[in-house]
């Protein structure tokens, strides 16, 4: 038996365009000899729907194109495994489930609801669905085929330490000879080597063979890598391509040689993943073109080489905007990188006037203090304000250029550098941002090296180094990671690293929620980022707080 794993890039809500490229990729997948044909997880909606689901008349429309195309392929031999939504038949609960459809011969023959919904991280699928009860296999070919939907297989308790769901849904399956899944697994670096391993351990115990399709796209700021697999007898025997649409074709009757492990390292997996994140939320939302501002530093100059790689140099614009602080080389560096890449165009505006009529606006109400941070975020907002009229007089998107490390002690101006629509490195720390920015480097020369050699520094004043207010980036990343990954406390942590610098630290996480909350989407490429995924109040006493 021939199956296709139908990995396209669906666009949230689009029913007509998600529906054609379903039916398309299926006769495709007919025309080469599959007689089953596998989507991923909602693909018919886009995953996550998120409050589209709240509106019945959206839920109706899928309906109807779930129908639609059922019709279409009613003259095709082959069955196709649509994830999509649908209405429950309980009577009690939430009224809709996430469904997989089994469509044969023109009609819905089968119904499956995914009965594990996570709320975890960026999760929330119990504010919408009602969990299935019932296992659902069906038989083609002499084959027995086991439907489940993305969370479904992710609580074995053989291959989870401590498995998150009292109920297994593989446990009450009974025999069965392919494991279907159905999956809108958002990307994490690392997280493709995890999902194989899981598989892996997934045939060994049932000596079923394995069919996992992967969504493959950005939405807003998840996503999705794709590379779904045919696994059986614990090797993975074929792989959808990485963050790129792919008909996947395999004959289960006769496996090839086991394929090598996953080839991208963290650094390509980061690099595509960004990159995808950029071009589809451009795509996604009708913008051709981005604008950034440009200081010289390494922040803005790997968010420029990532735009650049997702749009295209000619539809990336750069913005310089030296106060009387920026050092020459800044400038210079900012225009080397310009024409490195080969940018739109990059022009230059000094803010020093515009501050000077802060100054002067200012002086009086001012005049009985020392100037201070409150100046300093000035030339911040200066720059802000620039930037966004540039982007609303010519429909640039503004690009934020802030890495994790800042966002998370506040490092950043609210209404200044926060200014954009997306922050395309806010869950990369300052020691990734460095190691990316080489790896980019690594054959010629993009990101000039005295921006990757010179001292991280704001130039809020003369001679200023982001190491005057905060930790060397290797000692404040460590510190980071405890704090915001593995959720130790500040106490905790202080007994690894240093206690003052750790409380400070964690001060700073505590200080800074306000403005996390009035940030751009953070483009989600670790286990915890920033957005929908972080949930921590702002008026609250903190696991933060620190006691003095």
């Amino acid at each position: 038996m021939k199956c296709a794993l139908l990995q396209f890039n669906p666009k949230v809500g689009d029913l007509a365009g998600n529906g054609a490229k379903i039916f398309n990729l299926t006769q495709k997948a007919w025309k080469k000899g599959a007689t089953l044909a596998v989507t991923s997880e909602l693909a018919l909606l886009g995953y996550p729907p998120r409050d589209l689901l709240l509106y019945p008349s959206f839920v109706e429309e899928a309906r109807l194109k779930a129908l639609e195309i059922a019709q279409k392929l009613k003259d095709k031999d082959i069955t196709l495994i649509l994830g999509t939504v649908g209405q429950t038949e309980l009577g009690r609960g939430r009224a809709l489930a996430n469904q997989a459809l089994v469509i044969a011969s023109g009609a819905i023959e089968a119904v499956y609801a995914k009965r594990l919904l996570p709320t975890y991280d960026v999760f929330d699928e119990a504010r919408y669905f009602e969990p299935g009860q019932k296992p659902l296999v069906i038989e083609r070919s002499g084959q027995k085929i086991a439907i489940t939907i993305c969370e479904d297989i992710w609580n074995d308790e053989a291959f989870w330490p401590r498995p998150l769901y009292a109920l297994d849904p593989l446990s009450d399956l009974g025999p069965f000879d392919i494991l279907v899944n159905l999956s809108a697994s958002p990307f994490s670096v690392g997280k493709q080597q995890l999902r194989e391993n899981m598989l892996a351990a997934l045939t060994q115990k049932t000596g079923a063979q394995a069919l996992y399709a992967n969504q493959v796209g950005a939405n807003d700021e998840l996503i999705f890598d794709g590379r779904g697999v045919w696994v059986a007898g614990g090797q993975v025997l074929a792989r959808g391509q990485a963050f790129a649409e792919d008909l996947l074709i395999v004959d289960l009757a006769n496996p090839p040689e086991p394929l090598p492990q996953d080839a991208l390292g963290p650094e390509e997996e980061t690099w595509e993943a960004l990159s995808l994140g950029v071009s589809d939320y451009c795509a996604k939302n009708n913008l051709k073109t981005v604008i950034l501002g440009l200081s010289g530093g390494i922040d803005s100059a790997l968010t420029a080489a990532i735009a650049s790689k997702a749009l295209g140099p000619e539809n990336v614009y750069g913005l310089v905007m030296p106060s009387p602080h920026s050092s020459d080389h800044s400038v210079y560096d900012a225009l080397a990188l310009s024409k490195n890449l080969g940018l739109a165009q990059t022009s230059q505006i000094s803010i020093t006037p515009i501050m000077m009529g802060f100054d002067a606006a200012l002086k009086r109400l001012f005049q009985n203090s020392k100037p201070g941070v409150a100046e300093e975020n000035i030339q911040a907002r200066s720059r802000g304000s620039l930037l966004m009229a540039v982007s609303n007089k010519f429909g640039h998107l503004l690009l934020t250029t802030g890495n994790k490390s800042e966002i998370s002690v506040g490092y950043c101006t609210i209404y200044g550098d926060m200014c954009g629509a997306l922050a395309v490195i806010g869950d990369l720390y300052k020691t990734e941002v460095f190691r990316l920015a080489r790896w980019v480097n690594r054959e010629k020369i993009v990101i000039p090296e005295n921006t990757l050699n010179k001292p991280p520094s704001a130039e809020l004043r003369p001679d200023q180094k982001d190491q005057d207010s905060l930790p060397p980036y290797e000692v404040l990343d460590a510190i980071l990671k405890c704090l915001l990954e593995e959720r130790l406390s500040p106490k905790e942590t202080a007994k690894i690293h240093d206690p003052k610098i750790t409380f400070k630290v964690a001060t700073l996480i505590r200080a800074a929620e306000f403005k996390r909350r009035q940030a751009a989407p953070v483009l989600k490429i670790t286990g915890q980022a920033f957005g929908v995924g972080w949930r921590m109040p702002i008026s609250c006493r903190s696991v933060f707080t620190v006691n003095k």
